[in-house]
């Protein structure tokens, strides 16, 4: 078995993607879980490698962290190392895939067979690492009765949710996420304009924010929904202030997969089935017409579209969805 040690976990990571891993490290510590991270514990002046290797010695286990930037020759040899380890003491070698990993990363052949924690798609992720390195598996909580039953269609403006609740229990994730977008904008009273504005959004009937959102999340089985964006945004450093985060929905996007190779998708490229990621509906917008200025400056039209989801997001903690 592994023997005890100041350290829980070696940090095996690309330079490039120091950022994320650090984000993670201070996770981990939050955790009361002490990481081995060489910004932190390497002392400058000293012989970094020496000192590597007595650690590697006798940390209780090592995360590989995966990203775009791919595994650089150092880290490599960083995890064969931890391999003999884990071999010979039986301590586990972990295969963590961060938030910008390519779809299919490419693992050397001794990692492969070792279960990965994946941060592109995975809300629990952080419980899996915490896992795979202290050996405990995370408590599984059993999910609460959704605040509203199936055919519960409650409406403050008098809006008919029958077609959404039956395209969503039919499995007719387009046309579902067609829907939304009418019942959103007639329970806005936003119809002739066709957009929501944030004064529509902050003012959006709570009634109807909740019938609309459980509907999405009791029919995919919490895979959808609004409140499922919203757990993600979070998790990746957004606030549901009504601020928009561009680093966070950047992260936002990488996980739901609304971006593909750092572009943001357009419309026709959203998966309207079950195989999508965690978050990835309702999207309920193709962006047509949403080009315009701001504060004198030309944005994209995803800039706006995002602004007013934040906007959602802040309406549902309002409303305690």
């Amino acid at each position: 078995m592994c023997d005890e040690d100041q350290y829980d976990v070696f940090l095996c990571h690309n330079s490039k993607d120091k950022p994320e891993v650090i984000e993670i490290a201070h996770e981990l510590t939050r955790q009361g879980i002490k990481p081995w991270l060489d910004k932190w514990e390497l002392r400058p002046g000293l012989a970094w490698q020496v000192l590597l290797e007595e650690q590697i010695e006798n940390i209780q286990s090592a995360a590989v962290f995966v990203g775009s930037s791919g595994l650089d020759p150092w880290q490599s040899q960083e995890m064969r190392a931890f391999l003999n380890e884990f071999v010979e003491r039986k301590c586990p070698v972990i295969p963590v895939l961060l938030g910008n990993t390519p779809q299919q990363p490419k693992l050397p052949v001794f990692l492969r067979g070792n279960t990965w924690v994946d941060f592109r798609t995975d809300s629990e992720a952080m419980e899996q690492l915490i896992w795979g390195i202290t050996g405990k598996p995370p408590e599984r909580k059993l999910k609460l009765q959704p605040v509203i039953q199936a055919d519960d269609l409650s409406s403050e403006k008098g809006v008919n949710y029958t077609r959404l609740r039956d395209l969503l229990a039919a499995g007719k994730w387009k046309e579902a996420d067609e829907e939304t977008l009418t019942v959103m904008l007639k329970a806005s009273s936003r119809e002739e304009e066709g957009w929501f504005d944030v004064e529509s959004i902050a003012n959006f009937p709570c009634t109807d924010l909740r019938t609309i959102d459980q509907l999405w999340v009791i029919y995919s089985n919490g895979h959808f929904g609004f409140s499922v964006q919203k757990k993600i945004y979070l998790s990746v450093g957004g606030k549901a202030d009504g601020t928009l985060n561009q680093e966070a929905w950047e992260k936002f996007g990488d996980r739901v997969a609304w971006k593909v190779k750092r572009n943001w998708i357009d419309y026709s490229l959203i998966t309207f089935n079950t195989s999508a990621p965690e978050g990835h509906l309702p999207r309920i917008w193709d962006g047509e017409g949403w080009e315009f200025d701001w504060d004198g400056e030309g944005f994209d039209f995803y800039i706006f579209e995002w602004s007013w989801m934040v906007d959602i997001f802040s309406r549902i903690g309002t409303c305690e969805v």
